[in-house]
């Protein structure tokens, strides 16, 4: 090989490795190493709250236990905006709860996997009702959040007509579709509810004993009704996302002890059985 040559693919060599090692540096001293720094919700009930009252909030607590540091957080409404405000903005440095594969984050491995859910009253005509072709739903009135999965699920089996959206994207700081939908079916104004089931299984537990939460395991067709949570990171943060991946792992006993308690319905990964309290 001429010695220019070869010069040249060692110039180059060297200068790909010090990229490297600079974009590897860079994206890791992005990451505090004095606080457990969480982007969040305010107001995003019963996952993260500022009073500290989320589960959310204890999943936090628990993962900064085990990093041996406090947990601080931005601030900001989960809605358009969030990510770029808080994340990329470098304001944080995690998102506790995030559906894998979404391409604003860098996902960790993931910690829960739930579904979609139906939420009835308790010993009324709907108990029994196991999937969204029950012909006891037809011409009942039932709440979804617009553009949601189940919609279309819905839509499929001539739901849609009779049933009251709720609003996605709000400020919940002033606005709470989930809370408004169950307090509607406490009162009478929907027949059931459809609401994912870390949202809609502890506001059940919390506040509405009288209800049934019933997960939609028994859906065929698509969209799928079952999603794996992850923590997000910014994207190239791959020292963090390997650092997280390891908590996860080793504490994975714990998570789960806290989704439980809090009324969240655990499914297995591939989203067509409840999740055995062991497993």
């Amino acid at each position: 090989m001429p010695a220019l040559a070869c010069r040249t693919l060692t110039y180059a060599a060297g200068l790909a490795l010090m990229l490297a090692t600079a974009a590897g540096a860079q994206t890791s001293d992005l990451v505090s190493k004095t606080a457990f720094r969480v982007c969040a919700d305010p107001a995003n009930a019963p996952m993260s709250m500022e009073d500290g009252s989320g589960y959310e909030n204890r999943l936090a607590e628990l993962i900064a236990e085990k990093l041996e540091l406090p947990v601080t957080y931005t601030w900001f409404p989960m809605a358009t905006g969030f990510i770029r405000q808080t994340l990329r903005a470098n304001r944080c440095d995690v998102v506790m709860a995030y559906a894998q594969g979404h391409e604003l984050v860098l996902n960790t491995n993931h910690y829960m996997t739930s579904v979609y859910t139906l939420i009835v009253p308790n010993g009324g005509d709907l108990a029994g009702v196991e999937r969204l072709s029950d012909p006891a739903l037809q011409g009942k009135r039932i709440g979804i959040i617009a553009g949601s999965p189940p919609a279309t699920h819905m839509a499929r089996n001539g739901l849609i007509g009779t049933a009251k959206p709720y609003n996605l994207n709000v400020d919940r700081r002033v606005e709470s579709p989930t809370e408004d939908m169950l307090d509607d079916l406490a009162g009478g104004e929907i027949d059931a509810a459809i609401l994912w089931g870390p949202i809609g299984g502890p506001l059940v537990k919390q506040g509405h004993p009288g209800m049934k939460v019933i997960p939609l395991l028994k859906e065929e067709l698509p969209p799928r009704l079952f999603f794996r949570i992850t923590m997000g990171v910014r994207l190239g943060d791959k020292v963090w996302q390997r650092k997280l991946n390891s908590l996860i792992r080793r504490n994975q006993d714990e998570i789960n002890a806290i989704l439980i308690e809090a009324g969240v319905p655990l499914v297995a990964d591939m989203g067509d059985r409840m999740l055995d309290a062991t497993e």
